[in-house]
């Protein structure tokens, strides 16, 4: 006769494979101890809780900038010129407030060759990089935010993205369109800014995004995204946090971006490195500039349009990967 106390046992090791092959594991496998682990893990749909402290600098420092040229006596009391959105360059309140500033002549309007020129200084020169693999997305990514900001501000299978929008709103080349009339002018000076201001007419009418605003978002954000995660990865914290990045996986489940990663980070790679520095230098400047813009320059609506179209840009190409593992494997994430 068996003892009465091992039927209790027998049930007790019944109900135990039966919950962990419910759980789908085994009983020989290891229940993680960290249950609460994946209730602290960042949404991959989302910015990050760092992602969002950088993100919330843009529109406080727009918000500021608004505020100080309606509060400011000197900035207030010149002259504004809404054909060109600035003020009347012979009565400016500012140096930084002359569009023929050296800031603005020789950073802001070749804004893009200085972010590249950044971006590719701190691949050539941090050790991350040496994998191709790594090498290669980088490369990937730079190309999509740079055909974003192509396509806004540049060209976008005829005039760009702001040409457009502003001629969809209202906007008219003023004095040109009158030439166009007389036969005095092409047609083609009706539908860009520049080929406006060419022909010496008045960009006017319709919402003009913030090209400045956009550019100098977009750039520092892409180095931002760049640098930060690299260094992260390699174990540095920033405001006490280190890479919190999660990703949705081919199956559904929502897990660390490390896992992604085929390689192990060595402890020099949280060093910037001169390469990194330079890059974040030009996300200090170009702060600054944004800060210039945002008192100077623009209304606050176009200053808010320009800084949501560069948002689009930073989160399909950071952001989106992240839940979307098709697209993940083509561009990767910074640092992965």
């Amino acid at each position: 006769m068996m003892p009465e106390n091992q039927y209790p046992l027998r049930s007790r090791e019944k109900t135990m494979t039966g919950s962990t092959r419910q759980n789908g594991t085994s009983g020989a496998e290891t229940i993680d101890p960290r249950p609460t682990q994946a209730t602290k893990r960042s949404s991959p749909f989302l910015p990050t809780p760092l992602e969002g402290r950088f993100l919330i600098v843009y529109p406080a420092i727009l918000l500021f900038g608004t505020l100080f040229s309606v509060l400011s006596p000197e900035t207030r009391g010149a002259p504004f010129d809404t054909a060109r959105q600035s003020h009347v360059q012979a009565l400016a309140p500012s140096y930084f407030a002359r569009k023929d500033n050296l800031f603005n002549v020789l950073f802001v309007k070749r804004g893009w060759l200085w972010i590249t020129l950044a971006f590719g200084g701190f691949v050539a020169t941090h050790p991350t990089f040496q994998n191709p693999r790594t090498a290669t997305r980088a490369a990937i990514r730079w190309a999509l935010v740079t055909a974003w900001w192509f396509f806004v501000t540049q060209w976008f299978f005829g005039p760009p993205l702001i040409d457009r929008g502003f001629r969809l709103t209202g906007g008219r080349c003023e004095p040109a369109h009158e030439a166009v009339a007389r036969g005095t002018a092409d047609t083609k000076e009706l539908f860009t800014a520049a080929a406006c201001r060419t022909a010496g007419g008045n960009w006017s009418g319709g919402h003009d995004i913030s090209g400045h605003v956009f550019l100098l978002v977009l750039g520092s954000c892409f180095l931002i995204q760049e640098v930060l995660w690299v260094i992260l990865k390699a174990g540095s914290k920033v405001w006490g946090r280190g890479d919190d990045r999660s990703v949705v996986m081919d199956d559904g489940a929502v897990k660390s971006a490390h896992i992604e990663s085929d390689r192990t980070a060595v402890h020099h790679e949280r060093h910037l490195g001169i390469g990194g520095k330079f890059a974040l230098g030009v996300v200090g400047l170009a702060t600054w500039m944004l800060l210039m813009t945002a008192i100077y320059f623009h209304t606050w609506i176009e200053k808010f349009t320009g800084l949501v179209v560069a948002t689009a840009g930073f989160y399909t190409v950071y952001v989106l990967p992240r839940w979307t593992p098709a697209l993940r494997n083509i561009i990767g994430l910074p640092g992965i």
